[in-house]
């Protein structure tokens, strides 16, 4: 072998060589090649050991350094377990690999050239000149520079490290198709293809049983390695056929007890399968081929099995005890892992399922609405507390609401549900967006106590709120927020920017910190767009907070008018948030419509004794100019008169009635300066009072009372 130093001292490959050349002897395996000829390419040929791992096992690390053409360049594979390998100056480093490696291993050596990044520790196949193979754990390294070429590292891969390298590469994903990849690729070490398939109820997340199941849906969720398959093979992401599934799970299920078996060749294979389908379905490869099936078994009385993993490999090479042996340590060793992919995505499923349930629906006639909500990637902490929501209010306003609780998973999903519900009740009984951050603040500290009956160690305290409430009619948008970032507003004449807002802590902060919530009001002209949003959108490790909030205002701003809403949403979201995620990302885009100004009309007038008369002779006049149907125009007349005649009766200063003609319906609101909440209550034949209040109920499909800082407004709907 050419042990030659290189002009870089530093190059990886001849760091990986001199630490080789302190565990290989002198003497030793380099002896044994013969003279090196000045390129570095071996001159004779070391004959393939019966055994290349047995007796030096030690020596299992080996280096070879490519040029940008993938050709090699210089070898050190002077390690006894090497032995057979070709690796000569000036051949293609595919020439070492099975046929059906080359495209990937070829797409991961320049992958490394052109992005400079290590690819590290992947179970690889090598071919020996007589046709045997050597598994290794195969390395490349990217060259200081570019011109020195790419090293690559290999460790032939012995029993136990294999096996310790296998299950530690396992256990480094909460995803359960990277799990089942992960053990998939350690698999293929004892085969020439390996696959996992998984229960589906396992795949999904769904609980596991023990009870024995004589019919079994299977899906293949790993295979490995990646190529071209024949027509009618299972690859990822399929469901098994029926009989498939079945003929397996009786295969390792054999007198109720889980088991692996192996079946020795094409013959058997066909036999035990029998239907060419299922053949053509389970069958990689048309040459003689034996498989070993090793059930995934979670301990426990009765065992629970979650699949089953499958080692193809050629009928000329048939399983040995000592690796079917090994083969099940390994399953053994990972089933746990699986299982807790499994949990996780039963979990992460749950907690998407109540993210996407509470997401906006639609809009209505006065705005409209988009949102996305883009999940944290599979293997984070799982689902974030990030929820958004839009409804219309009963007084026709419509609603906005965006926060996001603190931690991820089922505590956090449980409380961002509570605050959800809780701010929608509120805001429909008429409460203004400070006194619902307040009820909100409340119950984040309550929620904080022990016995809140949330998942034990969690704390919501920090979680942040913001509310908008738009009225269509004066096209006034009210805001109060709680710690939460400022929304972005884009007005019709293009300017696009965050929202002022005076800051303020978070939910459930200490009670020595707590300020009062503020309401801030802006004028959003009809055709302003509203984006509200999560911290994931905008945090970026290489940018400010008002640079992340920038960059999105100028995304926005983008939106053209005539654009569909949903897809601009979309958009936005895909420019700005990364592709893997460690926080969830939430946008809610609200475009401002608005009430026409022929649809509204408001009238004041004194708090007198012919209010009511003034105020039924101008509705009257309105209501015939809407060309309203003659028994709608008497019920809102008799609304009008019994709603203006308590509010002179019990309050004072002036009266505002505004009338909304919204769809099919009209909405009447009737607003002044007291303070009393008006209730139905039942009355008996000779009460004076209360019948107002009994006429309004029945003639009315809703109504309600909201407060303002004025006073309060009584609104009631009647269908047209």
């Amino acid at each position: 072998m050419d042990s030659t130093p290189s002009p870089s001292s530093s190059s990886a490959f001849d760091l990986v060589s001199r630490a080789l050349g302190r565990y290989i002897p002198r003497g030793g395996a380099a002896a044994a090649a013969g003279p090196a000829d000045a390129q570095g390419g071996r001159t004779t040929r070391r004959p393939v050991p019966a055994n290349p791992a047995a007796g030096h096992q030690e020596q299992i690390l080996g280096a070879v350094n490519l040029d940008g053409d993938l050709m090699i360049t210089r070898c050190n594979l002077d390690a006894p377990v090497f032995a057979g390998l070709d690796a000569v100056a000036g051949q293609p480093f595919v020439d070492l690999l099975p046929p059906w490696d080359v495209p990937t291993v070829t797409r991961r050596l320049r992958q490394v050239v052109e992005t400079g990044e290590a690819h590290v520790a992947r179970i690889q196949r090598l071919r020996r000149s007589d046709g045997s193979e050597l598994v290794v754990s195969l390395s490349i390294l990217p060259a200081a520079a570019p011109e020195e070429g790419l090293t690559v590292s290999m460790i032939a891969m012995a029993r136990r490290l294999h096996l310790y390298a296998a299950e530690t590469a396992i256990g480094t994903s909460l995803d359960i198709g990277e799990t089942a990849q992960s053990l998939a690729e350690s698999l293929l070490a004892w085969g020439d293809v390996a696959a996992v398939d998984l229960d589906f109820a396992v795949w999904t997340g769904e609980g596991v049983t023990g009870q024995v199941q004589r019919r079994i849906r299977l899906r293949r969720a790993a295979l490995v390695p990646d190529r071209a398959w024949p027509e009618g093979y299972v690859t990822p992401g399929d469901d098994l056929p029926s009989d498939a599934s079945r003929l397996l799970a009786q295969a390792v299920l054999r007198n109720d007890a889980p088991q692996a078996i192996v079946i020795p060749d094409r013959e058997a294979v066909e036999r035990v399968l029998g239907s060419p389908r299922v053949v053509r379905a389970l069958v990689p490869i048309d040459r003689s081929a034996g498989v070993a099936c090793v059930p995934l078994v979670l301990d426990g009385v009765p065992p629970v099995v979650l699949g089953v993993a499958e080692v193809w490999r050629r009928a000329d090479c048939p399983f040995r005890d000592s690796e079917l042996f090994d083969l099940q340590e390994l399953v053994a060793r990972t089933a746990h892992h699986v299982d807790l992919a499994r949990q996780h995505q039963r979990e992460h499923t749950q907690v998407l399922a109540l993210q996407r349930r509470l997401l906006p629906r639609t809009g209505g006639d006065t705005i409209e609405i988009a949102s996305v909500y883009q999940p944290a990637t599979p293997d984070s902490a799982g689902v974030g507390g990030d929820w958004v929501n839009s409804f219309p209010l009963p007084d026709g306003r419509t609603a906005l609401v965006v926060g996001d609780v603190v931690g991820h998973g089922l505590g956090a999903a449980a409380t961002m549900g509570q605050l959800s519900m809780e701010a929608r009740a509120l805001l429909s009984a008429g409460l203004a967006p400070d006194e619902v951050l307040e009820h909100l603040d409340e119950t984040v500290t309550l929620l904080d106590e022990p016995g809140s009956g949330l998942a034990a160690g969690y704390s919501a305290l920090g979680s942040t709120c913001c509310i908008a409430l738009y009225d269509p009619v004066s096209h006034h948008l009210a805001l109060s927020s709680a710690g939460h970032l400022p929304p972005v507003l884009v007005t019709p004449d293009g300017h696009a920017g965050p929202l002022a807002l005076r800051p303020h802590p978070g939910l459930g902060i200490e009670f020595a910190l707590r300020e009062p919530f503020d309401v801030h009001t802006f004028v959003v002209p009809p055709g302003s767009l509203l984006a509200l949003y999560t911290d994931g959108l905008v945090e970026d490790p290489a940018l400010s907070i008002d640079e992340g909030i920038d960059r999105l205002a100028e995304a926005v701003s983008t939106v053209h008018p005539w654009d569909a809403l949903q897809q601009a949403a979309r958009h936005v979201v895909s420019a700005l948030a990364p592709v893997h995620q460690r926080d969830d990302v939430t946008l809610l885009l609200a475009r401002m419509i608005g009430h026409r100004k022929g649809d509204t009309a408001t009238l004041r007038l004194p708090a007198r004794y012919d209010a009511p008369a003034r105020a039924r002779a101008q509705v009257c006049a309105l209501l015939r100019q809407w060309s309203t149907r003659d028994d709608t125009r008497d019920d809102v007349l008799l609304l009008v008169s019994e709603l203006v005649t308590n509010a002179v009766r019990f309050a004072a200063g002036p009266v505002t009635v505004r009338l909304i003609r919204a769809g099919s319906g009209l909405l009447c609101e009737v607003g002044d300066t007291g303070n009393g909440r008006p209730r139905l209550r039942r009355g008996d034949l000779l009460d004076d009072g209360g019948r107002g209040l009994s006429i309004v109920h029945r003639l009315t499909t809703r109504w309600g009372v909201r407060w303002t800082d004025t006073g309060k407004v009584v609104w009631a709907e009647v269908a047209g």
